[in-house]
Formats: structure tokens, C-alpha cells, sequence
């Protein structure tokens, strides 16, 4: 089959559209005939050799949708034929190999582009908004990078719950199409103060929810952000790693929660399981709506790694894979 692969860690032309193995499922994995790939800001990083804990040669991606193809032992729920999609390393190929456990069967309203857009930015969303931040109606909620697919998820999510919603990006034209998705309040961190104008709109009280994913170059503007008794959730740091802050916010009594859904243990048994029962059936009713910006055919990985780099899409970028 084909399948990106990297040998090295560097630059763009350290991906090769190559030949590998179709892989074999082992007890526990279904095999999936990949239709569509999702792309993350996480795999420039990978294949930079900036990802902690990645090794070499690896396969690329990280999300997937597609159809059944075989079905390992011990497997029950899905047979060969069923339209799914999932979290799964190395799905920009034409098979891959994932844990049932982390397989979802496809919303018939969903088409396999969409549903490829949801497995890494959704989940991390609704990981972050539901089970670590428990966001209520009510809540203000500030989300960073609101373009991104992570961002624009988190959107959909906290008007959902009944919030009021916040978001930064930087530049005014994904502004304009957050508020489509019903952004309440648009700043660009690039050329204003984002904390001042949020203290503005809510009278003093600040954010309830903090969604940090920039890291070190706004963290100072979101510590600034927030109100008393305020929770600010890490998951990111595409502006830098290195985040310094004064020990005040304890007067403020602000929570600090940092996550991974790779590692959390809260993941499997809440996230999944409410995912599934409660935001699943969004997608099919289309309350829920993923967000894709461009669809580009597999053999346009570079372009796709470029475009994750010049950062002006909004929403996700997928990769066509198969018929």
C-alpha cells in the first residue's frame, strides 16, 4: 500500500509518498480502508523532530475515516463494510490499523471528509470543555486560536453548553467566519491587547474558561483575561513553550489544568463515553458541524504541511485518500 513515511527528521522533503505493508490486525484493532485523513499542526512538529517522545522511520497522521477491511479478535461492534472513523498514527495511507476502542461508526449525515476532521480536534475540545473544565451554561469562555480545528470544535461546543464565547485569532477574516458559528466576541491578539477588550465586554468579571493552545506569546494576555475562580486549560503551545506568570493569580484564585488525550486517564472512561452519547448525535442532527476548510488529494501532503505553516485556513485540512 501507500503510505507517507518519514525516515529523518527535517524539512518538507523529508516525507515520502512510499510503499509499505498492509498492516495486520492484531487482537483488539480493526483494519480501515482510509477514505480520508485529517491534518494536525502536531505533524509538522513530528516531522521536524520537535514532537516529544516520536521516533523514526514513523507513518503520518493521526486521524482518520473510512471502512471496515478487517476485523482482529476479540472485536465486537464492527464488521467488514462499516463506515467509521477514529484517532489513528500513521492514516495518511490507504490502511491502518486502530484500536476498537478508539473507533466510532460514521453519522450517515456525515460524509468521510467531515467525519475525518473530528477525531483529534473534536475530542480534544470536548475533552477540555466537558470533562476537565466542565463548562456550564452561563460560563465565559475564552478560546484561543478559535480558527483552528481545535478552536472552531470548542466554539460549537461552549454555545452548546449555553456560554458566552470569546475568541482570538489572528487575522480579522477568521474572525468574520468564527462569528458565523456564533462567536460572541472577536479580538485579534496580533494588534490589540485581548484581555483588556475582554474585561471591557464583561464588565470586569473576565473569562470563567481559559482555552490556551498559543502558549508563550499571548499567555500573559490570558492570565490577564481571566476572573475570580477562573480555569484555564492547557493544551497547546504553537506560540512557544516557555510560559512565565506571577504567582498573584492565586488572589484571583485561578485553577491551572494542563492535558493530553494522548495520556489522561480521565479519556477513555469519560470522554469517549460521553462522546459518544452526547455529541455524536449532534453531528448526525447537524447541530454539530465540522469544519473543513480545504480537501486536497493524499499526494499533496507538502501542500498541506504548507498551508498548516502560512496558518490562514480556518477549520481542518483533509487529505482524499481512496475511493
Amino acid at each position: 500500500m501507500k503510505a507517507w513515511q518519514v525516515r529523518e527528521f527535517g524539512d518538507l522533503d523529508s516525507m515520502h509518498y512510499t510503499d509499505v505493508p498492509i498492516p495486520a490486525p492484531s487482537a483488539g484493532e480493526v483494519r480501515v480502508k482510509v477514505r480520508a485523513s485529517g491534518m494536525n499542526f502536531a505533524e509538522t512538529r513530528m516531522r521536524a523532530g520537535t514532537y516529544s517522545g516520536q521516533e523514526i522511520p514513523f507513518l503520518l497522521g493521526m486521524e482518520m475515516a473510512g471502512t471496515v477491511d478487517a476485523v482482529g479478535a476479540g472485536v465486537a461492534g464492527f464488521e467488514h463494510g462499516d463506515p467509521v472513523f477514529g484517532r489513528a498514527r500513521g492514516a495518511h495511507s490507504e490502511y491502518v490499523c486502530v484500536d476498537a476502542q478508539h473507533l466510532f461508526h460514521k453519522p450517515a449525515k456525515l460524509t468521510f471528509e467531515q467525519a475525518a476532521a473530528i477525531p483529534v480536534g473534536w475530542l480534544t475540545a470536548w475533552h477540555a470543555l466537558r470533562t476537565v473544565a466542565q463548562g456550564q451554561s452561563g460560563n465565559r469562555v475564552l478560546i484561543e486560536a478559535v480558527a483552528s480545528s481545535v478552536g472552531s470544535a470548542a466554539l460549537q461546543i461552549a454555545k452548546i453548553q449555553g456560554c458566552w464565547v470569546a475568541g482570538t485569532a489572528s487575522r480579522d477574516d477568521k474572525l468574520e467566519r468564527a462569528a458565523e458559528y456564533g462567536l460572541d466576541a472577536a479580538y485579534n491578539y496580533k494588534r490589540e491587547n485581548f484581555a483588556e477588550r475582554l474585561l471591557r465586554d464583561t464588565d470586569g468579571a473576565g473569562a470563567d474558561i481559559g482555552m490556551m493552545t498559543i502558549g508563550e506569546e499571548t499567555a500573559g494576555q490570558l492570565f490577564d483575561a481571566m476572573g475570580n475562580c477562573g480555569r484555564i486549560v492547557m493544551y497547546g503551545s504553537t506560540g512557544g513553550r516557555q510560559v512565565c506568570f506571577s504567582l498573584n493569580i492565586g488572589v484571583r484564585n485561578i485553577e491551572l489544568h494542563s492535558m493530553s488525550i494522548s495520556t489522561s486517564p480521565r479519556f477513555m472512561p469519560e470522554t469517549m463515553q460521553t462522546f459518544a452519547s452526547e455529541a455524536l448525535p449532534l453531528f448526525d442532527s447537524g447541530v454539530f458541524r465540522p469544519v473543513v476548510d480545504v480537501v486536497l488529494p493524499i499526494r499533496e501532503l507538502r501542500r498541506a504541511h504548507e498551508m498548516i505553516d502560512e496558518r490562514t485556513h480556518f477549520g481542518k485540512i483533509v487529505l482524499m485518500v481512496g475511493e
